[in-house]
């Protein structure tokens, strides 16, 4: 393994910090500088990597400004908001659809769909229920019933200040 001139480290640093294969940084080191690294090389400067817990302190520190900076800079990147993810899907598939793809214009439409249905996110969706899917049974005491009871018994007469309407309650208070 040849030494490496500082700047060559430095930008090896960099692009790792920023995600990058080592593969693809050996390429763009041969590119930029015209000197061949294996990837075992570059992954030796990723503080995050086994083969990296022997890297200097001023190359880690160097690795963990740029990787802080990298990710507070994806809020700026386009893409990464769903408006704007959601306006590029509908300009496609009006293009496809005025070329007849119909496929890729349902394609595209699906794919808008799931985005906003949050299908590409990482939140998860729970529903709760009781045993085998049934309703969640909740249990209280004497008082609260008589409370809702004695409430109901006001909504309906509309005593209380408001009207019931359409969707008034019409269901037993279990006691």
């Amino acid at each position: 393994m040849a030494a490496l001139k500082p700047e060559v480290k430095a930008f090896i640093v960099q692009a790792v910090a920023c995600f990058d294969q080592p593969s693809t940084v050996a390429d763009a080191v041969k590119k930029e500088f015209g000197i061949t690294v294996s990837r075992q090389q570059v992954e030796s400067h990723d503080p995050t990597k086994v083969s990296g817990r022997g890297l200097a302190e001023k190359w880690k520190a160097l690795f963990a400004e740029t990787r802080k900076a990298f990710l507070e800079d994806t809020a700026e990147v386009g893409i990464s908001h769903k408006a704007v993810r959601l306006r590029a899907l509908e300009r496609m598939a009006q293009k496809a659809e005025s070329m007849g793809n119909m496929a890729l214009a349902a394609q595209l439409l699906e794919q808008a769909a799931k985005e906003c249905g949050g299908a590409y996110t990482n939140r998860v969706r729970q529903e709760l229920t009781g045993k085998d899917g049934a309703p969640i049974e909740v249990k209280s005491d004497d008082a609260t019933v008589g409370a809702v009871r004695e409430l109901l018994e006001t909504l309906a007469a509309g005593k209380a200040g408001g009207h019931v309407g359409a969707g008034e309650v019409d269901r037993d208070v279990p006691t």
